[in-house]
């Protein structure tokens, strides 16, 4: 039963976000994938076609971990890193949900880190 709801999720062109497949073509940050619509001719024929993020390879740096991370992220996804202010913060105001295994793993450390370095402070 939950292999036809997914194949009804792909069919109406809805965002189905595969936590499994690494090489899918969604964003590690924000999980924006394929959407799917038409083609339309001046003399208005229609033909499937579909549309792709722009995902590209990045390094991003994480403060608090102080080492590199490598994530397939969208362009837009990476405004919106910069526009938070970085990496860090992206990740501890994403909901996990929306994250890859990677990037919500790469969250849960920068968590811990924070909780290690506040802890001995009190």
């Amino acid at each position: 039963m939950a292999r036809a709801c997914r194949l009804s999720l792909l069919t109406f062109g809805l965002i189905f976000y595969s936590r499994t497949n690494p090489m899918s073509r969604v964003c590690e940050l924000t999980a924006k994938g394929r959407q799917v619509g038409n083609n339309v001719s001046h003399a208005n024929n229609k033909t499937k076609r579909v549309f792709l993020p722009n995902l590209q390879n990045v390094t991003l740096i994480s403060d608090t971990l102080g080492r590199s991370v490598k994530l397939r992220v969208s362009m837009n996804g990476l405004r919106s890193v910069e526009h938070v202010g970085g990496l860090d913060n992206w990740l501890i105001k994403t909901k996990s949900e929306k994250l890859s295994e990677r990037a919500a793993k790469l969250k849960r450390e920068i968590k811990k880190k924070i909780a290690a370095t506040v802890a001995p402070a009190a």
